[in-house]
């Protein structure tokens, strides 16, 4: 059995920021379960020389490896829409779909991108309620899990060479988190992209977890919208299930469901406000037996039931009922694809539209953050008036910020 990945080696597809979480985790499981590997680099934007070039050579590699399974988990508008249709009737393979962010993204792409692949993989029950909603039926609901390979034995307290520890890019409110803990008289260590210690490889991030007697873990994701409403969102995210795994002992914010993986207080530490996140620090750096019962129960249920080597079994086993459903019809060639790639041109006026939408951006924001700025002006306007047209080759999305989607 053959599996084709398609995402990206490093995070956002950038290497300053080290090698990327589903690369490093997915892979891994992928070969444990018995599947011969393939990859496909799906963000990283140097590779090719526009959305036309990766998507031809995503449906050549497709033709050439002959996979049973296409995985994908896409950032922007990088694959279209036609792209997919032509892959879907020229290979036998299941495709499915990996949501890495439903709690903001099943309005905005999941639920336009949906009929393109066979199963859409989810980590959140409020993006399989609006599946069902909108009359998808090839929604799954998953979860993110631990690195098998990565798994080991807590240390007690005394033996940690940190007292408490975070590992993450520093963005949104967790800069805000790490300030007001410092106020308190608490420091952090903290590692990834944006810290003072900036990113590190993949493979170093266990470690810290394990040395370390408390690691945290934020789960806000951003502003979302209900209805006419803003509200803030919060999700559980892979380091959840990666820091007991890795034998560390996990002091989480607060999430929906997230008593249905492990039991609070009993196998990882939950909070809802600086003032309960201090109290819980300064409890468990003196309470060390209670620190390292909570560290061990922790691990012991993320070895019983949080691998990914059990989340992927499941979730394969679910799409091997489409897949014996799933006949290959036809074969493509390059004039099909040409057929509709010749939409993504830029011409003139939108350059001109371009350099306009662009200069009060980079006013305000500079020219690399304006950059993106107007890019995702032009996408939240996108979907919204134009629904699944965003993620096709005539996409103005597409064709006018390459480099910054």
């Amino acid at each position: 059995m053959k599996i084709l990945c398609a995402f990206g080696k490093y995070n956002y597809g950038d290497k300053s920021r080290g090698t990327g979480y589903e690369y490093t985790n997915f892979l891994p499981a992928f070969h444990n379960l018995g599947y011969e590997v393939e990859f496909f680099e799906l963000w990283d934007r140097s590779a090719y020389t526009d959305f036309a070039d990766l998507n031809w050579q995503f449906l050549q590699k497709i033709e050439s490896t002959e996979p049973d399974i296409v995985f994908c988990i896409t950032m922007t508008t990088e694959l279209w829409l036609e792209t997919l249709e032509i892959a879907q009737k020229t290979s036998h393979a299941i495709f499915i779909h990996w949501g890495t962010d439903d709690s903001w993204k099943y309005e905005p792409c999941s639920r336009l991108i949906a009929k393109a692949f066979d199963v859409m993989a989810t980590t959140y029950t409020s993006a399989m309620d609006k599946s069902v909603r909108d009359g998808l039926g090839n929604f799954m609901m998953t979860q993110w899990a631990a690195n098998s390979k990565s798994m080991n034995n807590p240390l007690p307290s005394s033996q940690c060479r940190y007292k408490v520890s975070f590992v993450g890019s520093a963005y949104g409110n967790r800069l805000k988190w790490i300030d007001d803990l410092k106020k308190a008289g608490i420091e952090v260590d903290c590692f990834g992209y944006g810290w003072p210690a900036g990113a590190i490889d993949a493979d170093d991030i266990p470690g810290i977890m394990r040395e370390s007697v408390i690691c945290l873990n934020f789960g806000d994701s951003g502003v979302v919208w209900n209805g006419l409403l803003p509200e803030r969102s919060r999700q559980i995210k892979a380091r959840v299930f990666e820091v007991p795994g890795a034998g560390g002992l996990l002091m989480t914010e607060s999430a929906e469901n997230l008593s249905d993986y492990y039991l609070p207080g009993q196998e990882i530490i939950v909070f809802d406000s600086l003032e309960e996140l201090i109290d819980r620090i300064h409890e468990l750096l003196e309470k060390h037996d209670k620190r390292d019962q909570i560290a061990k129960q922790g691990y012991e249920r993320t070895m019983l039931e949080h691998t990914y080597e059990t989340r992927f079994k499941s979730l394969f086993a679910s799409a091997e009922k489409i897949k014996k459903t799933h006949k290959k019809t036809g074969q493509s060639s390059p004039a099909e694809f040409e057929s509709f790639a010749k939409q993504h041109a830029v011409t003139f006026p939108l350059k001109l539209f371009r350099s306009i939408l662009l200069l009060p951006c980079q006013l305000i924001w500079g020219k690399q953050r304006g950059a993106r700025a107007a890019r995702r002006l032009l996408f939240e306007v996108s979907w919204r008036l134009s629904g699944d047209k965003t993620y096709r080759a005539s996409s103005w999305v597409g064709r006018l910020f390459y480099l910054e989607s």
